[in-house]
């Protein structure tokens, strides 16, 4: 008799094993028209037909635009209906595998002839019959030994239905959209929504090439993008964000800035021009200034480190592939992809008490890390980059409390980027399978976490089984100015790394025993890199003027007028403001045009009146004509901008 426990505390109960259809129906009838899935204990989602004969906590998924899980249903069930369309389209199809993904959904396959971007439009319209005819999934299980036979023949079928059965399944799960044995099926282990009507909301967005299991020495498949919604709302919203995006992309930005540029023999390595390293040291510089007021303490560590080391820290077994290495006189190094083991080598430096702790040490650590080729993008994802990384040696009872003045520290930065809490995304990454450590560890690690985030007057969602096998993590995501999320800030509680089974970073406790401290690794930008094409992207490279490249634009109506237009730089920058004078002949408008172009934040205007009186005719990046103030006066203003670190009024409450 399953008890079913709903989101808002009420508990019904069942004289035997219930549909979730039969829980939606339970509740009522308008419910149960709008569902198209549940969701039992916050973790396994379900088709609304499969029977539930346990007690557990349920959800009733709805079709919804911003419910993760709903999109997941929505676009796992696409998937389904753009292998069935192609099938139809193109004759000796074999279907290799096909996932709901950020965004959307892909499937892998291999089809006679190359599918291309002129073929969307057949396979649209075809998915769109489908869609109209509004046919059932139905869920067909059969034994391991008939399943198998379904799938006789037919290479990538049959090993995916392996792995399941190797992984524990001792039944095969079919998927016929319509009726068994007549209308089209797949092998897959759902779930799926109702019926096909439910996914109106579909588009075929791209195509690219694929490796069956992503060994490049296997079957080369075609990938087929697409993603679904809840309406042509949220379809509509998406396709604009991805405009967006384009128009925001940070690489093309980048080039027409003049920020950096990536070489073709030197992939993963970011060159950075003048005006993206004043950027560039500019984070670091308010990174710096914001860990000395929080007590951090700065290091620097070696770029290059001895194997004994690595094989200490465990990384050397576990990470190798992502390193790049070296020898010398016999010995073999490792370029760092991380910090944290020369962090703890300088912690043990000299006996620590009870008393030095909490220890936060802090390094712009330059780090590499041997990632595919395919990988990479622009400096998104590099192979060298710097991190704001530091970590918290402390005693267990010192967790809660660290944590809570991190997420206090981390809230305040990403203010100042323009990110407020609303734009903050924060989950409780929980214990994993498998693990190390008791479950009585485990309790008071993810308690002190989920504390001390609300203790910071924030908000948190839990994140299943994602923390790493040895400690729980909480991770924020920012949502940007066109509400992509990009996950940043981090920080993750290791007693394994600083234990007498790795690296043994011990303190001398109160009642003189020597104990194993536990350390917190943190970040809040993450990558460096990362972090200034999030900027660029967020802000489509018209920064705030405390971070922006070029902050003022001096220009001079004529040659007469450059003396004092020299003066005015040479007493901005003295002051510690990024400005230039435009020293190229033309018009005042093809001027202005050129620095609204660059992004210039302020062009000052000077003029043979301005010249004689001291003042400057000011225009913003926007094209707003501010007035004519003398220099003095415009000095001010500039130095107080960049001291309060104004955001642009476009950032404001945008979305």
């Amino acid at each position: 008799m399953p008890r079913i426990t709903l989101p808002d505390g009420k508990v019904l109960e069942f004289p035997q094993p219930v549909t979730g259809r039969q829980v939606a129906e339970a509740i009522g009838p308008g419910l149960a028209k709008k569902a198209i899935g549940v969701k039992l204990d916050d973790t396994e989602i379900r088709d609304l037909a499969r029977a539930i004969d346990r007690d557990c906590t349920l959800k009733i998924i709805t079709a919804k635009n911003d419910d993760p899980d709903a999109l997941y249903l929505l676009r796992h069930s696409a998937a389904h209906v753009l292998a069935e369309a192609i099938c139809a389209l193109h004759p000796g199809t074999k279907l290799a595998y096909g996932p709901p993904v950020d965004e959307g959904f892909f499937y892998d396959l291999r089809t006679p002839e190359p599918i291309r971007e002129e073929h969307f439009a057949a396979i649209e319209a075809k998915m769109q019959e489908i869609v109209a005819a509004d046919r059932p999934f139905v869920r067909c299980e059969f034994s391991a030994q008939e399943g198998l036979a379904r799938t006789e023949g037919d290479k990538y079928k049959r090993d995916n239905a392996e792995r399941a059965l190797a992984k524990g399944d001792d039944t095969l799960s079919f998927y016929v959209s319509g009726e068994p044995g007549r209308d089209w099926e797949d092998l897959c282990a759902g779930p799926h929504v109702p019926s096909t009507g439910w996914l109106k909301a579909s588009k075929v967005m791209s195509v690219a090439g694929a490796y069956w299991h992503g060994d490049q020495s296997s079957d080369q498949l075609t990938r087929v993008y697409g993603t679904c919604f809840a309406d042509d709302k949220g379809l509509k919203a998406h396709l604009h964000r991805i405009e967006e995006a384009k128009r925001r992309n940070h690489r093309k930005l980048g080039k027409e800035m003049d920020l950096f540029h990536v070489e073709e023999d030197n992939p993963g390595q970011v060159f950075w021009h003048p005006r993206g390293w004043a950027i560039y040291v500019t984070l670091m510089d308010y990174m710096r200034r914001k860990q000395v007021l929080n007590d951090y303490q700065e290091v620097h560590t070696p770029s290059v480190m001895s194997r004994v080391l690595w094989e200490k820290s465990g990384h050397w077994q576990n990470y190798r592939e992502n390193m790049f290495t070296t020898e010398s006189e016999k010995r073999d190094f490792a370029i760092k992809p991380m910090n944290c083991p020369g962090h703890i080598l300088l912690f043990k430096q000299g006996l620590k008490s009870y008393r030095d702790l909490p220890l936060r040490i802090a390094e712009f650590g330059s780090c590499c890390r041997n990632e595919p080729s395919g990988a990479l993008h622009g400096i998104m994802r590099v192979r060298g980059f710097v991190q704001d990384d530091a970590h918290i040696f402390c005693t267990e009872d010192q967790v809660e409390a660290e944590v809570a003045s991190f997420c206090r520290m981390l809230t305040e930065v990403y203010a100042d980027f323009g990110f407020g809490t609303d734009r903050i995304d924060i989950k409780l990454a929980t214990r994993p399978t498998p693990r190390i450590g008791d479950e009585a560890s485990w309790d008071r690690a993810e308690k002190a976490l989920g504390e001390a985030v609300k203790a910071a007057g924030l908000q948190y969602t839990i994140s299943p089984g994602e923390g790493a096998f040895y400690g729980p993590k909480l991770e924020f995501t920012l949502v940007d100015a066109i509400g992509r999320g990009w996950q940043c800030g981090t920080i993750q509680l290791d007693p394994n790394l600083p234990g007498k089974d790795r690296l043994d970073a011990t303190y001398v406790a109160e009642d003189g025993s020597r104990k194993n401290c536990v350390m917190l690794h943190r970040a809040i930008l993450g990558s460096l890199e990362r972090f200034l094409g999030i900027l660029i992207e967020h802000f489509e490279g018209k920064f705030p003027l405390w971070l922006a490249p070029e902050q003022v634009r001096i220009l001079p109506i004529s040659d007469d007028q450059m003396p004092p237009a020299r003066a005015l730089k040479d007493r901005l920058v003295a002051l510690g403001v990024r400005a230039t004078v435009d020293e190229q002949a033309g018009q005042l408008g093809a001027k202005v045009r050129e620095a609204r172009l660059a992004r210039v934040n302020y062009f000052a205007v000077i003029g043979g009146k301005e010249a004689e009186a001291g003042t400057v005719a000011l225009q913003n990046q926007a094209g707003e004509k501010l007035g004519t103030l003398p220099q003095d006066e415009f000095v001010a203003r500039i130095l107080a901008e960049i001291e309060a670190k104004t955001l642009p009024a476009s950032m404001i409450g945008s979305a």
